[in-house]
């Protein structure tokens, strides 16, 4: 059965998911990438994303391995395919991941404005959906084909996909730093009032993680 997920999703102590004025040289904010430090140096991230061996092993590795798990397809918030606002100028922009991200299965991007299907290599396929979250993840459901599909960000989208009850369960990794100002990811959600409850809270090395689960 298709579960709607959100795994390694990166908060500071002060419940921002990413840092102020994003742009080419600040991909997730300024000061955003150091939300990201306790899984850098993990295997799973290392041998998924970058193709690198090695790596840490432990309780970190582990959450990100897992959030690799089962996966049919993505839903994505345009800020997490590139830092273009507005119609799009052309085609030239393909990501922030090179010619083969690590996704290897179909990636509903949400945009207000159209453009064709993107077909990357490793499996990847980019889809703009114009029509809203509920549109995107109906088509990231019929993708998935019975596997899960995991949200990842940003902030906004998982707002919004909490708001209307769609997420099944969460694993957050809160870092141990402060933002100050960015992406809130709590901001105007009360979770016990939408069937949210915490399940799981798990010391790592770099990063405490938190699973949330509805129902």
């Amino acid at each position: 059965m298709t579960q709607i997920r959100v795994d390694c999703y990166s908060i500071s102590a002060d419940g921002f998911g990413a840092g102020p004025a994003q742009s080419l040289e600040h991909p997730l904010g300024r000061g955003g990438t150091q939300l990201h430090e306790w899984v850098f140096p993990t295997r799973a991230f290392r041998t998924r994303v970058l193709g690198l061996a090695g790596g840490e092993t432990g309780v970190d590795d582990g959450f990100a391995a897992r959030g690799f798990e089962n996966l049919g397809a993505w839903i994505l918030g345009r800020n997490m395919f590139g830092p273009l606002r507005g119609p799009w100028p052309d085609e030239s922009w393909r990501g922030w991941w090179g010619d083969s991200p690590p996704y290897g299965v179909p990636v509903f991007v949400l945009t207000h404005h159209a453009r064709p299907s993107l077909e990357m290599q490793g499996g990847t396929v980019f889809h703009f959906v114009t029509a809203g979250f509920e549109a995107a993840l109906q088509q990231a459901r019929a993708a998935a084909a019975g596997r899960d599909v995991r949200i990842g960000g940003g902030a906004a989208t998982l707002r919004q996909a909490l708001q209307a009850g769609s997420i099944d369960r969460l694993h957050i990794a809160q870092s141990p730093v402060l933002v100050g100002q960015g992406e809130p990811l709590w901001a105007g959600l009360d979770l016990p009032a939408l069937g949210y409850r915490m399940t799981e809270v798990v010391p790592g090395e770099r990063a405490t993680h938190l699973r949330i689960e509805r129902g």
